[in-house]
C-alpha cells in the first residue's frame, strides 16, 4: 500500500481563494474591508519571516494589514496599551500577539487582554472555554486546518476512532475537542501513555503533534489510516553535506506512509493551513461583528 498524499499547499490555496471570495463581496456589499493586526515583540528571525508571510497572504486575499513591531525591551504595560488599542479600533477584526514573547513578558496574560472575538489564535481562556463547552468559539488555527483537511478526506468524520499525539494547549487540547464535536471517539495519548504503540494501531485517525522527530513510525499505524502529521523538527541531514539540516514531521513518513491511507508530508502539509486559517478566522470574526452570515466552509 502507498498512502494518498494530502497536498496542504494546494489546500490551503483554496482555503484562500475562499477567503479572498467573501473579503470580496464584504467589500463590494457592505462597503468593510476585514482587518488583521499582528504585534512582534523582539526580533526573532523565524517570527520575523512567519509575521512577514502572514502580512503579505492578508493583503493579497484583499484584506487591511497592521503590523505592530516591538523592541524585546517593551514593558507588558505598553504591550498590554497596544492591545486595548486595538481592541476598541473598529477597523480591526483579528489581533494576534505572535509567540513566544520575552521572557519578561507574561503570555496569558497579554492573550487574555484580547478582546476574545477578536482573538484569531483562539488562545484567549473564554474562546478555550466556549470550545470546549461545545459552543461558538473563535478556533486555534491549525487545529482547524486539521480538521479541514480531514472532512476533505473523509466526509463525514462521525464514528472514527482518532488518537491524538500530544497534549498542548495549542493543538493537542483543541485537536481533540474539535473531533469531539464532530462525533469521533476521541483518546488522547501523550509522554506518560502506556502502550502508546498499541493505542494509535486501533485509531482511524492519528493526528501527530508532540514535538518529537519521527517518533510515530509505520507499526504504530493502522493499515489505511489517516495520518496529520503536524510535527516541525529540524534535524541534521548528514546525507546532504556536513552541518546540512532538514525538516521532519512528528511521523517517520516513509514507513507511515507504505501503511497509512493518507497522510500528510512535511513540508508541505499542516504548515501552509495555519496561515490560510488565520485569515479564515479574520474573515470570521469580521462577519460575526458586523452581524452577518459566516463564510461557509471556513469554520469549524
Amino acid at each position: 500500500m502507498s498512502a494518498q498524499i494530502i497536498d496542504g499547499k494546494a489546500f490551503a490555496a483554496t482555503v484562500r481563494e475562499k477567503v479572498a471570495s467573501h473579503v470580496s463581496r464584504l467589500k463590494e456589499v457592505h462597503g468593510i474591508t476585514p482587518g488583521l493586526a499582528v504585534v512582534l515583540v523582539g526580533d526573532d528571525p523565524a517570527s520575523e519571516v512567519y509575521v512577514r508571510n502572514k502580512g503579505k497572504q492578508t493583503l493579497e486575499c484583499g484584506m487591511n494589514s497592521y503590523e505592530h513591531k516591538l523592541p524585546d525591551d517593551t514593558s507588558e504595560a505598553d504591550l498590554l496599551a497596544l492591545v486595548q488599542q486595538l481592541n476598541a479600533d473598529p477597523t480591526v477584526h483579528g489581533i494576534l500577539v505572535q509567540l513566544p514573547l520575552p521572557d519578561h513578558l507574561d503570555s496569558d496574560l497579554v492573550i487574555n487582554a484580547i478582546d476574545p472575538a477578536k482573538d484569531v489564535d483562539g488562545f484567549h481562556i473564554s474562546n478555550v472555554g466556549l470550545l470546549s463547552t461545545g459552543q461558538k468559539a473563535m478556533v486555534p488555527c491549525t487545529p482547524l486546518g486539521c480538521l479541514m483537511m480531514l472532512r476533505q478526506q473523509h466526509g463525514s468524520l462521525s464514528g472514527l476512532t482518532a488518537v491524538v499525539v500530544g497534549r498542548s494547549n495549542i493543538v493537542g487540547k483543541p485537536m481533540a475537542q474539535l473531533l469531539l464535536r464532530d462525533s469521533c471517539t476521541v483518546t488522547i495519548a501523550h509522554s506518560r501513555t502506556k502502550n502508546i504503540e498499541e493505542l494509535c494501531r486501533t485509531a482511524d485517525i492519528v493526528v501527530a503533534a508532540v514535538g518529537r522527530p519521527e517518533m510515530v513510525t509505520g507499526d504504530w499505524i493502522k493499515p489505511g489510516a489517516t495520518v496529520i502529521d503536524v510535527g516541525i523538527n529540524r534535524i541534521a541531514a548528514p546525507e546532504r553535506g556536513p552541518e546540512k539540516m532538514k525538516l521532519v514531521g512528528d511521523v517517520e513518513f516513509a514507513s507511515a506512509c507504505r501503511v497509512a491511507g493518507a497522510i500528510t508530508p512535511v513540508p508541505g502539509g499542516v504548515g501552509p493551513m495555519t496561515i490560510a486559517c488565520l485569515l479564515a478566522n479574520t474573515v470570521t470574526a469580521c462577519a460575526r461583528a458586523n452581524g452577518l452570515p459566516e463564510p461557509e466552509g471556513l469554520t469549524a
